[in-house]
């Protein structure tokens, strides 16, 4: 395991900024390069990489960290993160405003995927795309547990969104693309385009017990498309701005969705043991439908 506990930043005090030569128990400012199968821990940031191309980061595992568990960011391309489990990030400085369990953030860069991600109890967002300004395609990948204060901050900031797509003043618009993912029991909203005007691409995608809005698109001069999505015991399902197109998904269909509509709900099998090559584990009847019906996530 690489632990950074020791790393000065990683004890930055509250309102101190972390300079950006420390940022990261792991810090990358370099290209075609594989990462794989480490543990990293306790730093000022788990992963932080700026200006990187073309890396492959693969089954990686962040956690406790004084920042976001994994942080891409500046100009950085065609990047892999593959099968990342990032969990419990924390960041006192800021009482929750900014430790994501994956953030790609504050930069730009074409052909960034994002697949098989387990992002949890982190205290900000599972996800952050934060003033992105070029497309991600994000795959598989589930969050829940994010925006809570497990730590007793005081002033507690933490937003709580399993899956931030956007943001910014004003903030760009970017075509995102989330599919066969789930966002289950954060604090806040389940999918939120967060001000991003873009045409944001949501298909296949599950949001479940959320305390806000399961799929939360509803900016002004938005092109969102939601496509065979399925919302269930959310604060509310869905919120839709008047450019967003939506078809097909659980609120298009009528009728009542709620727990029993689905095989399990219990996430015992896809919070497990991964496989042997590091993908999830199979959760065939995890928030699957009882009818048949082909909307939301697989695993």
């Amino acid at each position: 395991m690489i632990d950074g506990e020791q790393l000065p930043a990683s004890h930055t005090p509250v309102g101190g900024s972390i300079p950006r030569a420390e940022r990261g128990a792991v810090h990358q400012e370099a290209s075609y390069w594989r990462l794989s199968g480490l543990e990293i821990a306790n730093g000022p940031y788990g992963v932080y990489c700026d200006g990187c191309n073309n890396n492959v980061f693969s089954a990686l595992t962040t956690h406790d960290n004084y920042e976001s568990g994994f942080q891409l960011q500046g100009a950085s391309s065609n990047n892999q993160i593959l099968n990342l489990d990032s969990y419990a990030n924390r960041d006192p400085r800021k009482n929750g405003e900014s430790a994501d369990g994956l953030a790609v953030k504050e930069g730009s860069g074409a052909g960034n995927v994002v697949r098989g991600a387990r992002l949890w109890n982190n205290v900000d967002d599972g996800f952050d795309t934060w003033k992105f300004t070029s497309p991600i395609l994000i795959e598989n990948t589930i969050a829940y547990g994010n925006g809570f204060n497990r730590w007793n901050f005081p002033d507690f900031a933490g937003d709580g969104n399993g899956f931030k797509l956007g943001g910014g003043s004003p903030a760009p618009a970017v075509a995102h693309t989330v599919r066969g993912s789930a966002a289950f029991r954060n604090a806040a909203h389940g999918f939120t385009d967060n001000g991003n005007p873009g045409a944001l691409a949501l298909s296949r995608d599950t949001s479940y017990t959320n305390q806000g809005t399961g799929f939360d698109v509803d900016v002004s001069g938005g092109k969102a498309t939601l496509t065979g999505n399925l919302s269930l015991v959310d604060g509310r399902a869905v919120a839709l701005g008047s450019g967003t197109t939506s078809s097909g998904n659980s609120w298009d269909l009528g009728g009542t969705w709620n727990a029993s509509s689905v095989l399990s709900t219990d996430p015992g099998a896809i919070t497990g043991t991964r496989k042997s090559d590091g993908s999830l584990p199979s959760a065939p009847s995890f928030l699957v439908p009882r009818s048949g019906v082909s909307i939301g996530a697989r695993f």
